[in-house]
């Protein structure tokens, strides 16, 4: 297996556009998300400078994890897109608080059915990599916007994590906010 991650100015290209082409699959394709895509290629306005983008790849180099890591001192997700999640008085604007974002980690080619995979091996151990870059860089907790299954894989793999909100229906999906502690 192996794992990218980095700046968008420290990745090469085709990892970007390897990590945008998996992020349409998984959140438009399969999800049904309305985001905005180009080419095939899933990228939004939180896709700049300051975010730390990490991938998985298996042994036939398919992309099979993506990540993206925000920090909360610029424009995030949650707090631009989703703020009715978050039910604290302010939303956090720390260093050493990231958002968690577009985590993905579908194995598209192993037959096994999209919806139980939240809570596969491949998903935890790539999870336990996103935490392992947030924790190089600094980061003491992630906030994140996810399916509802993502408390699951957090509490099966013994995250502390909290809810910071009520679970809303986006998408005829159940979301939910959560800050993890790394």
């Amino acid at each position: 297996m192996l794992f990218v991650s980095g700046r968008r100015d420290e990745l090469h290209p085709r990892h970007m556009e390897d990590a945008g082409r998996y992020r349409h699959k998984v959140f438009i394709d399969h999800l049904g998300w309305p985001l905005h895509s180009s080419n095939g290629i899933e990228l939004d306005e939180f896709d700049g400078g300051e975010a730390i983008y990490i991938s998985s790849y298996d042994e036939n180099n398919q992309v099979n994890g993506v990540a993206r890591l925000l920090p909360t001192t610029v424009p995030y997700l949650l707090e631009k897109v989703f703020p009715t999640l978050w039910e604290s008085a302010e939303f956090p604007h720390d260093v050493k608080i990231w958002e968690l974002s577009r985590f993905a980690a579908v194995d598209f080619i192993s037959g096994t059915s999209f919806s139980h995979q939240a809570s596969a091996k491949h998903a935890s151990n790539f999870f336990r990599r996103v935490v392992g870059v947030a924790k190089k860089f600094g980061m003491c907790s992630l906030i994140t916007v996810s399916p509802i299954g993502m408390e699951r894989l957090l509490r099966l793999n013994e995250f502390d994590s909290t809810r910071t909100g009520n679970p809303a229906v986006h998408g005829g999906k159940l979301i939910v906010s959560l800050l993890i502690h790394c």
